[in-house]
């Protein structure tokens, strides 16, 4: 999701009524899914490098976050259509009253299996990666891996993703075209799409659209 601070910018707003306009966007594509039974959505909301803006920026940011969470957790549509919430990212890197509004939410969706709703949140895929490989070798020096074990199936049990199949399209607005460490090693075989439109601007044809391209392209894995 791109483009909230230039969107808002655009319209002489600020940068904080840019970031509400994109969670606005957010509440209106989850319905979109749902409309679509797309059964699994994975958005990109803070990476690891949104940590280094401007401070009062961040802060605003972590003041959604904390507030859109505890929503998240007594939302009534998220209920009625069994959504679990789950969040990606080195979530101990955030403020505690952040842990605990992503604790709430995922506590009060624990059991549903029907919709999932991930957010990357202090997420980078890179640092996934180290993290997984450091964790396998940790595991294979305390002897719970074997080396001529270690294959690609090993590796995706060590991700954030571990509960999840690779994603079918990756979506991305503002009219960049590059994937800014989002999920590098899930994507490997994803169709990827582009929209040059800023997030808040995204509207329901745009949505349609990216589904239709993927409708129209060959799935081919491993070539």
């Amino acid at each position: 999701m791109d483009g909230n601070r230039r969107f808002a910018e655009g319209l002489g707003l600020t940068s904080v009524d840019g970031h509400e306009k994109g969670r606005d966007k957010l509440e209106e594509l989850l319905a979109w899914c749902l409309e679509l039974d797309i059964k699994i959505l994975t958005v990109y909301a803070f990476s690891m490098e949104n940590l280094n803006r401007d401070t009062e920026e961040v802060m605003d940011l972590l003041d959604l976050f904390e507030k859109n969470f505890y929503s998240l957790g007594d939302d009534k549509r998220v209920h009625k259509n069994k959504i679990r919430v789950s969040v990606l990212g080195q979530v101990d890197l955030l403020p505690k009253r952040i842990q605990k509004a992503i604790d709430y939410a995922k506590d009060k969706t624990k059991d549903y299996d029907r919709y999932f709703f991930n957010l990357a949140i202090a997420y980078g895929g890179r640092q996934e990666i180290t993290q997984a490989i450091q964790n396998i070798a940790k595991d294979a020096k305390e002897g719970r891996v074997e080396l001529d074990k270690i294959n690609e199936e090993l590796v995706s049990s060590y991700l954030y993703t571990h509960d999840f199949p690779d994603p079918d399209l990756v979506l991305r607005t503002s009219g960049e075209e590059r994937i800014s460490n989002f999920l590098l090693w899930q994507l490997a075989y994803s169709e990827l799409y582009f929209a040059d439109v800023y997030w808040p601007g995204f509207s329901k044809l745009d949505f349609l659209k990216a589904i239709y391209s993927y409708q129209q392209r060959k799935r081919r894995y491993g070539s």
